[in-house]
């Protein structure tokens, strides 16, 4: 067996292996690249009247929200650029409730079980298939793995031997007057040469959050060989007294009280005495590369953020640390604006075509016909036709 048809079978095998998955993977990336656009324009409560006046501090939200979370604490508050509203969260493993408060008020404008949301649900999918994260985040993450696979070996089948106008022709033109067969044979090999780059880059960038190694290894080589740091979570000083509402002291002393005209800045609410207040705060709305990520003391609102790739500013970072916080806008396309979006939207769909197409490919040529034999054989001239009775040379008598 020679090298190309070696690499054939491996491409063929390994793609009816995790077509399904590639399929449900590629098409649940293609509803989510769009999830806040499509939120902004269906759902009325993520907006409310921008007004001249001082916002709600995080203590009068969660009065508002946590009599609606069936008697439990509120995890986190978030505020959001100018015109949308707050909200005010709960989560564990079994739950997940969001609550949208208008920050100027504090009127309640709507409380959303998240596992039921349409792009929770998608993002299940998307994550696990909708199984359990034990099983299926390897799952996932090996059929991304084997894509990539696919598609290494996919652009080593479609390398023309030379660029002859016929063979330019089939690799990079789709013949749409042809059959049907050979429109989906173009369509496999035409369209995933032309979606290749784009999607490699979304199967990496999906890569490091699949694997533990792989991220550990694109650290390595980005960083020129350094291991990527192990960040220890902080804790509290419990011999510490704490102040009165030190979430409200803190986003005070973070904003001034005022108004984001971009981005978002979201507080954790510490539960036990150890728990520190985590701030995740953004300056830019859209994308997430350029948030910082720092820890407070619930006592004494001392910063004691320990060092990782999110703790300091984006400029401030080194070039590892940036490339691992680009990683989510570039595995969207949300690095490049709306532009990127929609490459990646059109990518994924393309992704999602792959696996069906390339199935149809086998199974045409599972069903070809066998080659004619017996009575259908064709006739070669000078030989007897099936059925009749050999011929004779006339045997010549003496003059």
């Amino acid at each position: 067996m020679t090298a190309r048809k070696l690499i054939g079978q491996v491409h063929l095998w390994l793609g009816l292996a995790s077509g399904l998955i590639v399929v449900i993977v590629s098409l649940t990336g293609c509803l989510y690249v769009f999830e806040k656009e499509i939120r902004e324009w269906t759902e009325p409560y993520q907006f409310v009247e921008v007004r001249q006046e001082s916002l709600l501090p995080p203590s009068r939200l969660r009065q508002v929200a946590e009599p609606h979370f069936n008697g439990k604490a509120a995890k986190a508050v978030m505020y959001r650029k100018a015109g949308l509203s707050a909200t005010v969260s709960y989560f564990d493993k079994e739950s997940y409730l969001l609550a949208f408060v208008d920050p100027y008020t504090g009127k309640l404008l709507k409380v959303k079980d998240m596992n039921r949301d349409f792009f929770r649900v998608v993002l299940q999918g998307h994550y696990y298939l909708w199984l359990p994260p034990e099983i299926g985040h390897p799952v996932v993450a090996s059929a991304t793995l084997v894509f990539v696979i696919l598609l290494i070996s996919g652009l080593v089948l479609w390398w023309p031997k030379n660029l002859n106008k016929t063979n330019r022709d089939k690799s990079f033109f789709v013949k749409w007057k042809a059959s049907f067969k050979r429109v989906n044979y173009d369509l496999h090999n035409v369209l995933g040469f032309y979606v290749l780059f784009i999607a490699l880059i979304i199967a990496f960038t999906g890569l490091v959050w699949g694997f533990e190694w792989f991220a550990k290894s694109a650290y390595w080589v980005t960083s020129g060989g350094k291991s990527m740091p192990v960040v220890k979570p902080a804790l509290s000083d419990t011999t510490l007294t704490a102040g009165a509402q030190p979430a409200d002291q803190l986003w005070r002393r973070l904003t001034g009280g005022a108004q984001l005209q971009e981005g978002y800045i979201s507080l954790s609410v510490p539960v036990k005495p150890k728990d520190v207040i985590r701030v995740d705060q953004n300056p830019e709305w859209g994308t997430y590369y350029k948030r910082q990520i720092r820890a407070y003391d619930q006592s004494s609102l001392a910063d004691i953020t320990p060092s990782s790739s999110f703790s300091e500013t984006f400029e401030k970072a080194e070039t590892a640390d940036k490339i691992k916080r680009m990683n989510y806008d570039i595995h969207v396309g949300a690095i490049l604006g709306l532009p990127g979006k929609i490459l990646a939207f059109f990518a994924s769909l393309i992704c999602a075509t792959l696996p069906v197409t390339g199935f149809y490919i086998w199974w045409g040529r599972r069903k070809k016909k066998k080659p004619a034999t017996g009575a259908h054989r064709a006739h070669r001239p000078g030989q007897a036709r099936p059925g009749s009775r050999p011929l004779r040379r006339p045997v010549l008598k003496d003059a």
